[in-house]
């Protein structure tokens, strides 16, 4: 039976995972330059977490249900620390990409069983709760490691944090505590390939968390080198901590909006905090940096997150699960491709039309998903609901 503690332990543990992921982000630009690479080839390296996702997003929906939710989760675990572990023996953007690689996997095995997993190991009356612990744990994760590793810096230049170490130390702890936890779901056969799912009305609202994490992609992959211009590089993994963990303090208001309202109103706010965002990066102006960045954070991992993905699973009936791997494949996607597009540009015209070019593409992009979900809204208005998931970065 489910001990009182199993939740803050599987809580403890699903954060370790997502710490790893962003703990090298602050090192980002001192392993191109190590390598003798740019902003492109940054990009292409961050980018390979996106390819260790897809697959369990594509093909192993059913994975959790054949072998069960600890061993998933053991494994995602061990990920994150051989990834940390690859950083630390050879610190370079080739490292980079291939650790991103089983960051990814690592990821995605987790949040195919996380919020069902949670949900197991609560009391009857408490299951509710469970998306709420998996989000708020893997947010704080997410943007936490980039913290760590940027506080770790500031006594000085170094490619081995001891934030790094702190993670192996944490997360074989947390080998430990999981694998004395319960696992209450018996396994059972069923179809391992599970694609995804698009019910009508869904698309816009994964379009929408595409541009959302599209930013995001972009303050963890470039925004390191451009701070590094003004001297500002210690300041890296603070903005990235903002931009993904604060979204946690908007999540309470989101979840009393309706979805639709919820998700236009994170549209409206998206290019407005990308632009404050953008010319604090630009300028040098580090408030700008950390008020956009807890401003995009409110968009993308509070209103357009929450309230895209509770409409996505209102839409699917009976097809959650493919229809959340639809939502979560568009949004890694934009993870991803603008980012190393944005990159080029980087490149080859220099960050601040980069910067600029992004910008014009996500308002316009905001704008036509906005007026979409506006019209659709006027004809079938959205009810709350409260939304399941593992929260990515």
């Amino acid at each position: 039976m489910p001990t009182r503690h199993a939740p803050a332990l599987l809580a403890f543990a699903l954060c370790l995972i997502t710490l790893a992921v962003n703990l090298q982000a602050p090192l980002y630009i001192t392993y191109a330059d190590l390598s003798g690479q740019g902003a492109a080839a940054t990009a292409v390296a961050f980018s390979g977490y996106v390819l260790g996702v897809l697959p369990v997003l594509l093909a192993l929906g059913a994975l959790a249900d054949r072998v069960g939710r600890r061993p998933l989760i053991l494994v995602a675990l061990a990920l994150s620390m051989i990834a940390t572990l690859i950083m630390l023996l050879s610190p370079s953007l080739a490292s980079l990409g291939v650790a991103r690689l089983f960051l990814g996997l690592g990821t995605g095995l987790a949040s195919a069983t996380a919020t069902a997993y949670m949900s197991e190991l609560m009391a009857p009356g408490e299951s509710d709760r469970a998306a709420t612990w998996v989000t708020a744990s893997t947010s704080l994760g997410f943007g936490l490691g980039a913290a760590l590793t940027s506080l770790c810096l500031l006594r000085g230049p170094t490619l081995t944090p001891g934030s790094f170490h702190l993670q192996l130390i944490l997360a074989a702890a947390a080998l430990v505590l999981v694998w004395r936890l319960p696992d209450p779901h018996p396994t059972q056969s069923s179809a391992m390939l599970r694609l995804p799912y698009y019910p009508s009305g869904s698309l816009a609202y994964g379009l929408a968390i595409l541009l959302a994490w599209a930013c995001v992609g972009l303050v963890i992959a470039l925004l390191p080198g451009i701070l590094r211009q003004h001297g500002l590089s210690a300041w890296s993994g603070f903005s990235i901590f903002c931009v993904i963990s604060c979204g946690l303090l908007f999540q309470p208001l989101a979840r009393r909006m309706a979805s639709a309202r919820a998700t236009l109103l994170g549209l409206l706010i998206l290019p407005c905090s990308y632009a404050l965002l953008a010319w604090g990066a630009d300028s040098g102006n580090l408030a700008g940096v950390l008020l956009g960045a807890v401003a995009a954070s409110s968009a993308c991992y509070g209103f357009i997150y929450l309230g895209g993905l509770a409409a996505v699973n209102k839409l699917a009936g009976q097809e959650k699960t493919r229809a959340s791997a639809g939502f979560f494949l568009l949004a890694y996607l934009g993870f991803s491709l603008p980012v190393i597009f944005t990159g080029l540009l980087s490149d080859r015209l220099g960050p601040r039309l980069a910067l600029i070019v992004f910008g014009g593409v996500l308002l316009l992009g905001c704008a036509a998903v906005a007026l979409a979900l506006w019209l659709a809204s006027v004809r079938s208005p959205a009810r709350p609901r409260r939304p399941s998931g593992c929260a990515p970065s």
